[in-house]
């Protein structure tokens, strides 16, 4: 299935790789009946609210779940706005004028009519990333085309397409080929015979309605409606969903919670094909993200553990393999497999723990104290008594904030954590005292909002006050003039 873009960093949620600080913008997650939301070019939006010092700001909004970039997606739309008739319809216009100039079913009609052409004739435009039939040369005579067009290339798209660069929306960094090469013999050593890769922008034209379904990992929406829903269904409940593996490789700033929401949604769908001896076992995911996030993915996936394998990037300046130190990549795999079950290339200086019973990387040494190999990036890190943990290598313990940091940090400055009691081990979404935040915000709403009517009735009554004595003035002015006329 296919992401729509490549970013949601946008409206960036707390605890984002970018965020800082105390304030900033988190999404809000259903608590009760769903309400549905406004529609963008990207289906549903997501609900977000301004968080400051632990309080919301009066009103929620609707934005873009895809864009991080107004320009890329414009819309915004007030939790509590009300639109008339011909502003939803000029947004229903837009919606669809934004859509893929090909649906779903012309597009395999045109493969199905470009498989059948002779090898000589079958070419590739490569700057409109598009398959060209016979009746298209024309209109792309002055494009650099790619001609002689294999079936082993049509295969594997990711050749053919270049990478999309814009960061704020489509960036696409692709597994370079020893991360590609150690994940296709992993997937085949544990027995999975079927892959459900979520986000694979810009296949459409490569593949059949039931292999693709155009759809936004950030919103689970599905473009092509149901039709396109239930060829996922039948993907993952074929043979009671046996064989079948989920493999996500979300973008790095895409707020976990969606992405979680859509997961579960996903995982529930495949249960919907296990028979009742099935009930406890869990549909297989590999999720691709940075290593920084494990606390976020594993409130929301507490089976989900991480592999010490550095998945590395072709086309990233920073996630190459054989860099070392802090310069290697972050990317790690979260999954629910049992970690003694994979096997990472020793070749490549991975080793099995056998008190920890998984594979570690070469310097992830294990800590008596913490009784497991601690190491989230690689190098070796050092145990802190007083934290009593093991904490990076550059890290040192301050006493003023009695805990383990940089050494440059700022004591006093703005931390990471939850934006209601400030502990550093949850955010916001899934603080115990989210209930009691709730009802204070909406008491100061409250209080706000009658001070601000209050504000307006005395403007009101200033004014009129004013208009009045103005009018007194005025006759009075008058009275002495004709008096000195007089």
């Amino acid at each position: 299935m296919a992401a729509p873009g490549d970013g949601l960093e946008a409206v960036e949620a707390e605890g984002s790789a970018g965020l800082r600080g105390t304030s900033g913008i988190a999404v809000v997650l259903p608590s009760g009946p769903a309400v549905p939301a406004p529609l963008c070019p990207h289906g549903p939006t997501l609900l977000f609210v301004k968080v400051t010092q632990g309080k919301e700001e009066t009103r929620r909004f609707y934005a873009c779940s895809a864009c991080r970039d107004r320009k890329d997606c414009n819309f915004f739309q007030w939790e509590d706005e009300k639109l008339s008739g011909a502003r939803l319809a000029a947004r229903e216009a837009h919606n669809r004028r934004c859509q893929p100039p090909l649906s779903r079913r012309q597009c395999v009609e045109r493969y199905l009519k470009f498989i059948k052409l002779p090898l000589t004739q079958r070419k590739f435009c490569q700057r409109c990333q598009q398959l060209l039939l016979p009746d298209d040369w024309g209109q792309h005579s002055e494009h650099q085309v790619l001609g002689d067009v294999s079936v082993t290339q049509l295969r594997k798209p990711s050749q053919l397409l270049y990478p999309l660069e814009n960061k704020k929306t489509n960036a696409q960094y692709l597994f370079a080929d020893r991360s590609c090469q150690f994940l296709v013999d992993l997937l085949s050593t544990l027995g999975f015979r079927r892959v459900l890769c979520v986000g694979t922008p810009r296949y459409s034209q490569f593949y059949m309605e039931d292999s693709f379904c155009h759809y936004n990992m950030f919103n689970h929406h599905f473009f092509d409606g149901k039709t396109a829903l239930e060829v996922c269904r039948a993907f993952l409940q074929e043979d009671k969903g046996k064989g079948v593996i989920m493999v996500t490789d979300p973008p790095f700033g895409g707020l976990v919670e969606p992405l979680a929401i859509t997961f579960k949604k996903l995982i529930a769908m495949w249960k919907e094909g296990q028979s009742q001896d099935d009930s406890d076992k869990e549909l297989p995911i590999f999720w691709i993200f940075p290593y920084f996030f494990e606390s976020r993915i594993c409130q929301f996936f507490p089976s989900f553990r991480m592999l010490d394998y550095q998945v590395d990037y072709d086309n990233h300046a920073l996630y190459k393999h054989g860099k070392t130190g802090r310069k290697q990549s972050p990317v790690r795999i979260f999954t629910n497999i049992p970690l003694n079950k994979i096997i990472l290339p020793t070749e490549e200086g991975y080793r099995f723990c056998s008190l920890c019973q998984r594979y570690v990387s070469l310097e992830n040494q294990h800590c008596e104290h913490c009784n497991s190999c601690p190491s989230k990036d690689g190098r070796k890190w050092n145990h802190c008594f007083l934290c009593k943990k093991c904490v990076k290598p550059s890290w040192i313990h301050c006493s003023i904030c009695n805990h383990c940091a940089v050494p440059d940090h700022s004591c006093q400055g703005p931390k990471d954590g939850c934006f209601i009691c400030g502990e550093l081990d949850h955010k916001r979404s899934t603080c115990p005292n989210i209930a009691t935040s709730k009802r204070a915000n909406k008491a100061v709403r409250k209080q706000k909002q009658r001070k601000s009517n209050n504000m307006k009735m005395e403007t009101t009554k200033g004014q009129s006050m004013n208009h009045t004595s103005a009018t007194r003035r005025k006759k009075r002015r008058e009275r002495a003039h004709q008096y000195l006329c007089s």
